[in-house]
């Protein structure tokens, strides 16, 4: 049985879903009460700057894509007609900023032809950006006598959007916590590693919120994934938004684990410095919430950083409010730059960063127990 063969229910209750993981997160308190450790890392003020404000250059590249900021406008949505307006904004935002772009996974249009406008319709507004394609590990491994997704089903997400790169999404907490979650994780590494072989362009290994440790990001690397999405704890909790869906639909388990399982995770500075183990290009994902957070993960070692909810939250108010939010986002990326006297994002990565905090301990322990 092929995706687009699977029973109308199922089709509409995976769109019911991106519909109401739209409305939780922008409605409801659904960020991790957890730090995701920016505050704790201190970059050294340079009181001789020797660098011309005006002259900062904050491009990098990135899947063979140069990049006017280091900026990754996270996968979130798509798969619900609501979202077509969100992706087109940001889509939008994407090409006029020099950014790169993510979509939230793809099966839902597998299932429905009519929900491909959601997702396409970022190629369509953004035809020269690195847009990055979205399916999750666990449709790769079969679930409860449902078939794992084909390889000629990845290559249609693929050819969907024209991605420049896949997002392997690693959600296995969300999934734990859902109410219809898929919990299966066994031979999921094989999996992606098949796929590895088998993909013309990159993948990248995603998580959703709970953050990598320096095994799951060397296992990733060595099955192949060429970049690493660190989604660490500290930004939106999936855990929340999927407890905040379980108790709407009446399911105390799934209410009661979303609230236990809030906290669960690697923050997210943690998961950078972590990740770099693997050598590989490193997105941080994960409460960076301005352009000094995005400065201090660039120092520790990220390639770019992940935005999504605050993006969300802004195209929902349209262009404009995106726009402004980008722009705000650079200045301040720009002056944490001057003030250490980088001119580029290299620069900065060599200029170490002091390290303090409960991110300090986390490092401490982690060596201790290496």
């Amino acid at each position: 049985m092929s995706v687009s063969d699977e029973p109308v229910s199922v089709i509409s209750q995976v769109s019911a879903r991106k519909a109401e993981h739209l409305s939780v997160i922008a409605s409801q308190d659904v960020t991790s009460r957890t730090r995701p450790g920016w505050d704790d890392i201190q970059l050294l003020h340079a009181a001789l700057p020797e660098v011309d404000l005006s002259a900062v250059d904050t491009a990098v590249d990135l899947f063979g894509h140069r990049l006017r900021y280091p900026l990754v406008i996270a996968s979130m949505t798509g798969g619900h007609p609501t979202a077509l307006a969100v992706n087109r904004v940001l889509a939008q935002a994407a090409a006029a900023y020099g950014l790169a772009m993510g979509v939230g996974s793809q099966r839902a249009a597998l299932r429905d032809r009519q929900l491909r406008e959601t997702y396409a319709v970022v190629r369509q507004e953004a035809p020269g950006a690195c847009i990055i394609g979205n399916i999750g590990a666990p449709q790769l491994v079969e679930q409860d006598g449902t078939p794992p997704l084909s390889h000629a089903d990845v290559a249609e997400i693929i050819d969907m959007v024209r991605a420049d790169a896949l997002a392997v999404h690693l959600n296995f907490l969300e999934e734990a916590v859902m109410t219809e979650g898929d919990r299966n994780a066994r031979g999921c590494r094989a999996a992606i590693a098949r796929l590895a072989r088998l993909l013309d362009v990159p993948i990248i290994g995603k998580e959703t919120g709970a953050g990598l440790s320096a095994e799951s990001a060397m296992q990733l690397r060595d099955a192949g994934v060429q970049a690493l999405d660190v989604g660490g704890l500290g930004g939106t909790s999936f855990s929340a938004v999927e407890g905040a869906r379980a108790s709407l639909a009446g399911d105390r388990r799934g209410t009661r684990l979303g609230e236990v399982f809030r906290e669960w995770g690697i923050p997210t500075a943690v998961s950078v410095v972590q990740a770099r183990r693997a050598g590989l290009p490193i997105i941080a994902t994960g409460g960076v919430r301005t352009g000094l957070d995005a400065a201090r993960a660039l120092a520790l070692g990220a390639t770019a950083v992940g935005v999504a909810r605050p993006l969300l939250l802004a195209a929902l108010d349209g262009y404009d409010a995106v726009a402004a939010w980008i722009e705000q986002f650079v200045s301040e990326l720009q002056t944490a730059m001057f003030l250490t006297g980088a001119a580029t994002p290299a620069d900065l990565q060599r200029r170490p960063p002091i390290i303090l905090g409960q991110t300090a301990d986390w490092l401490r322990q982690l060596e201790g127990n290496a």
